[in-house]
């Protein structure tokens, strides 16, 4: 994959392995002051910029970094300024003398260059004037841990009127230049609102941290944080009654009918420019196309193949309409559904010491999906703290796609994967913080394949589940692109997936209209991964007996969320350098 001419040249000097010391002492000690004098302008724009950062938005929980009491600011002058003071430091980074930078910390630029072009990019196409679904997550998953952080949530819930005020102005601002989410595909979503809205303290998900509190805050404290927490609540529920009654009868009706990105304004460059957002190439829409017919195709036959191995006698659309029909492979309940997948996390854990080097302290636990955003949902969504099975609709959850969503999203997937990151290295926060669709999700969906290698799939079906997945999301490459721009419409994108996946009818569905309001994002997981399969052959090819599988996950993984090609430089240098234990120590002098 071609590496953006920011970061090829410096990156691949970087990167080479073997490169002999200069021949002469004499001039080495100015390159080496060259060196320090630029690593240190870069850490000084990173720590300024990652102090102006956390004033700005706070912390991170999901990322281990304490949140603050307030919500950030998101009027048109906040995200102006911002813009500014980006501008700026892109302005600043271009000074630096990449080519004297140390190989850490040329990684450090590019990370800090990628994220920096996309943040500006998306304040110059004006993206927070369409925030739809900001509030999907803004319920905390479970209680905090002391007085001091339910203190900080408190004042959050306290400022949640100003903060939905603003983005509703937001909203209405998208509204009238016609930069909306298509209709269809938000239509009914004000639904994810109403328990937000709630009244009964006990029924709204804000509530929620209030009524689980942990053994480590003292009973002491508990009832006056609760009553704080009750009038809290019921200020914030009013304001998304507000906010819900104005995406119902406002928002939703006046979205745009068309449904391409490629027909928002300057929308060709602006699906451009998520692609390159979330792929982190300069792939082309007519490239992506391209690449995912090759897939489904190549799928396809494989899909066809484990179908025989099943037994099936009839053809492919009769299989397809039996996995989703046969009450064998619904869950009978949410608890059999989420044990399922506890059984497959526990399987893959059981192989981890073969599979990882390093492993996290760090450990997540497996909750069903909250109720209020369950029926738009996707099937699972991992995270640091939690990862989430979707139990609504279970029927629409078939039991054989439990192994790879199981495998993907908690471990050794995004869990996992989070967890790690936690625990990484020392190194510049943004490269702790900032995620690229790219990576993580082309991870998470290798760990779908590999689980062909770890024993995760026990029966055909279930082995034509992880296929399904693969093909689902090969279609994407051909969905998303066709939709943004080759003028597909929603059903057609609806029926090339059903005649391609075992997937649900009403997972095709929520997945089309996903794609929809957010293109470019679902490219990310297929073009990733096929770069990690492909330079995994690589160094099988290379290495030969010397490849160990531990070792080229360490890799990856030590080496946190980065732009793809980077990622592939660095594995490629990994290779030429025989493939060592990125952990071992080195060895002193005998």
């Amino acid at each position: 994959m071609k590496i953006s001419s920011a970061v090829a040249p410096a990156l691949a000097l970087t990167l080479a392995v073997g490169t002999a010391p200069a021949a002469s002492q004499e001039p080495a000690a100015p390159a080496a002051a060259r060196t320090s004098v630029a690593d240190a302008q870069l850490k000084t724009l990173l720590d300024t910029e990652w102090a102006w950062r956390l004033g700005e938005f706070g912390g991170d929980e999901e990322a281990g970094v304490n949140a603050p009491d307030h919500l950030p600011r998101v009027d048109a002058a906040s995200q102006q300024r911002r813009l500014a003071y980006w501008q700026s430091a892109l302005r600043t980074l271009d000074g630096i003398p990449e080519a004297e930078l140390s190989a850490e910390n040329r990684i450090n630029a590019a990370v800090f260059r990628t994220s920096l072009d996309a943040s500006v990019s998306q304040i110059k196409f004006r993206e927070y004037e369409q925030p739809f679904g900001f509030w999907t997550w803004m319920a905390p998953r479970a209680g905090y841990r002391s007085v001091a952080e339910y203190r900080a949530y408190l004042g959050r819930l306290r400022d949640m009127p100003r903060y939905l005020a603003e983005q509703t102005t937001n909203l209405r601002a998208g509204l009238k230049r016609g930069f909306t989410p298509p209709r269809v595909a938000i239509t009914g979503r004000e639904a994810t609102i109403l328990p937000l809205g709630s009244g009964d303290a006990a029924a709204n998900p804000l509530f929620l941290p209030f009524a689980n509190f942990p053994s480590s805050i003292p009973e002491a404290e508990r009832a006056a944080l609760e009553a704080e927490g009750r009038t809290a609540v019921a200020q914030a529920a009013a304001a998304f009654a507000r906010l819900q009654a104005f995406v119902r009868d406002e928002y939703i009706p006046g979205a745009r009918t068309t449904i391409a990105a490629e027909a928002l304004p300057d929308g060709t460059a602006y699906y451009r420019a998520k692609i390159r957002e979330h792929t982190t190439t300069d792939l082309t829409p007519e490239q992506i196309y391209a690449i995912g017919e090759k897939e489904v195709a190549r799928i396809d036959a494989d899909m066809q193949a484990t179908m025989r191995q099943a037994g099936w006698k009839g053809d492919f659309k009769s299989f397809l309409h039996f996995l989703k029909t046969d009450p064998q492979f619904t869950a009978k309940s949410p608890y059999e559904l989420v044990a399922k997948s506890a059984y497959v996390a526990n399987k893959a854990y059981g192989q981890l010491k073969f599979t990882v080097g390093l492993l996290p302290r760090y450990r997540f636990w497996i909750v069903p999906t909250p109720a209020n955003i369950a029926p738009f949902a996707t099937g699972g969504n991992g995270g640091l703290e939690s990862c989430l099975m979707n139990t609504y609709d279970l029927p629409a959850r078939p039991l054989y796609t439990i192994p790879p969503l199981t495998l993907h999203e908690c471990v050794p997937g995004h869990s996992f994967q989070a967890a790690l990151a936690l625990e990484g290295p020392d190194r510049p926060e943004i490269r702790k913080t900032t995620y690229f669709s790219g990576y993580g999700e082309g991870w998470a969906l290798y760990m779908e394949w590999l689980g062909t290698k770890m024993g995760i799939y026990e029966t055909p079906y279930e082995e034509f589940g992880r296929e399904t997945y693969e093909m689902w999301r090969a279609a994407r490459l051909v969905v998303d692109t066709g939709l943004h721009s080759k003028g597909w419409s929603r059903q057609q994108a609806i029926d090339f997936m059903a005649a391609h996946t075992a997937l649900s009818d009403h997972e095709i569905r929520i997945e089309v209209d996903r794609y929809l309001a957010t293109p470019g994002q679902a490219l990310a997981y297929k073009l990733g991964e096929m770069l990690i399969r492909r330079k995994r052959a690589d160094a099988e090819r290379i290495l030969g007996a010397s490849f160990d599988q531990r070792w080229f996950h360490d890799v990856i993984l030590q080496l946190g969320s980065v732009p793809l090609p980077v990622l592939e430089a660095t594995i490629d240098a990994w290779i030429a350098g025989g493939g060592k234990d990125p952990y071992a120590k080195p060895r002193l002098p005998q």
